[in-house]
């Protein structure tokens, strides 16, 4: 679907075009479409600004039956996220005047100070993320994908850069998956058909898999996930992909909540927590979708993705606060709250994870806490881990894919608000206050001294209003970020 083409622009047709318009300096250095941005200026409501746009149909200039210019404000804001976003927002649109292909002209020049490989790969993410529609569940389709996006460069380019496209359609269609899982209601995604759902599209990538049903559960003693997913008829699942490429020196591993419903359990959720609670298994996906991902494109290091996989349910045989339950590693854990249940499912697949594959690195990703979101809204995780090196790679891999992650501290006398009079550990603190820290906190116990981070994703797993290059729903958060990542590790 995406494709790098250098074409003559009054030799050779094309639907749409659609050129991105610098506020003050030109960002071109293609005569013709330098003509057109001309031609455009000269109109008076028109001056490059912001999502200033203007659109031009049957120009002798070009061969396009329409020339859409849409404005980027002034070059020092102009960074890799506002062209992804441009692009995103330039398919967005032909998807709405139902347009079946469009070709986005690449800005080039000394003006524009931006490697152009990263130029062109956030402007082919933001294309290719932007033509996704999550409509399953509609019977009238207003909206259809375009079935081609070209991106207009120079000659030297289409062969140097051509490898490039294939890569971020294979990673952005890893991140178009997570969001649909996330998207898909809870009743169409219990346990067991999510699982089938991650085991049947990672078995087509060769990657091995492992399910732990709940008679194996219960042999292996992983006590906590037990606990949450007791009040559920849908059974716990432990999900686990291996990928494992010749000659791997070094395994790292991811784990991701998968909690498909997020009912709160006995401490049930007020009307305006619940509705959402679909997107509990947003880490899950992002895990899921990852290996499957990795595997397309063949990365030199292992991976392992572990995924405990629950629906969390009130019910006669639910967990109770002030029950005591033995974790896999045998520490007990008073629940304090049915609705902290997250950090349970983890720790049980955090200590079989590091026993079992003892990797180099493991990182967890959640949607763990309502408090990440209060202190960092809804758009930035939170990163927590005594390892600041490993924080400052995430941190990075963060910022160049715009899935954006902000460290925040672990001090140690917050441990003292996890203490449990009865048991080893209690899975709530004794303070309202500090939510995703002693949230890591409590985690922390589990992982001894391993390589760790966990990622808080419960703001920016899901939006509720469409963006440049995503619609309401699932975002696919972490796909493109542990993409980007396991290459750096």
């Amino acid at each position: 679907m995406l494709k790098l083409t250098s074409v003559d622009l009054k030799k050779v047709g094309t639907e749409t075009l659609i050129i991105p318009v610098c506020e003050d300096k030109t960002i071109h250095d293609n005569p013709a479409i330098s003509l057109l941005i001309d031609k455009a200026l000269q109109l008076k409501e028109f001056t490059g600004k912001k999502d200033d746009e203007v659109i031009f149909y049957d120009l002798e200039e070009v061969k396009a039956k329409r020339v859409i210019l849409t404005g980027l404000g002034k070059l020092e804001k102009i960074d890799p996220e506002a062209l992804r976003a441009f692009a995103g927002r330039a398919v967005k649109k032909c998807m709405k005047i139902n347009l079946p292909e469009a070709l986005l002209a690449v800005p080039c020049g000394e003006n524009i100070k931006i490697d152009i490989a990263s130029m062109l790969e956030a402007m082919m993410e933001g294309a290719f993320l932007g033509n996704h529609v999550f409509n399953k569940y509609k019977k009238e389709k207003k909206l259809k994908p375009l079935k081609k996006i070209d991106l207009l460069v120079k000659p030297d380019m289409v062969k140097k850069y051509g490898v490039l496209a294939t890569r971020v359609e294979t990673v952005c269609a890893g991140t178009i998956l997570a969001r649909e899982w996330v998207s898909t209601p809870s009743n169409d995604k219990k346990p067991e058909q999510f699982t089938k759902s991650i085991a049947d599209l990672a078995k087509k990538e060769k990657l091995k898999v492992s399910v732990l049903n709940e008679k194996e559960l219960k042999q292996k003693k992983f006590g906590a996930m037990l606990a949450v997913g007791a009040g559920s008829q849908s059974k716990p699942r432990l999900v686990v992909l291996e990928y494992s490429p010749k000659g791997a020196k070094k395994t790292i591993a991811l784990v991701g909540k998968g909690v498909t419903f997020d009912s709160g359990g006995i401490n049930l959720k007020p009307t305006g927590s619940l509705e959402d609670m679909k997107i509990d298994m947003s880490g899950a996906a992002a895990v899921a979708a990852t290996l499957i991902t990795i595997a397309k494109l063949k990365l030199k290091v292992k991976v392992v993705g572990v995924m405990p996989i629950v629906e969390n349910m009130p019910s006669g045989s639910a967990c109770r606060p002030g029950d005591i339950v033995k974790s896999y590693d045998g520490k007990t854990v008073e629940i304090g709250n049915t609705d902290a249940e997250g950090r349970l499912i983890l720790i049980d697949a955090l200590s079989y994870c590091i026993k079992k594959y003892k990797p180099h690195t493991i990182i967890d990703i959640a949607t763990l806490t309502g408090a990440c979101v209060i202190a960092l809204g809804e758009k930035i995780a939170g990163v927590l881990s005594f390892d600041d090196e490993l924080v400052k790679t995430i941190e990075l891999s963060g910022k160049k894919t715009h899935e954006r992650c902000w460290s925040l501290p672990m001090p140690d006398d917050y441990k003292e608000l996890l203490k449990s009079d009865l048991a080893d550990i209690k899975n709530i603190s004794s303070s309202r206050w500090g939510g995703a820290i002693t949230a890591a906190l409590f985690l922390s116990e589990f992982v001894g001294d391993a390589r760790w981070a966990h990622i808080d994703i419960a703001g920016p797993a899901s939006i509720k209003k469409e963006h440049e290059y995503c619609g309401a729903g699932g975002t696919g958060f972490g796909v493109r970020l542990f993409c980007d990542l396991l290459e750096k590790l």
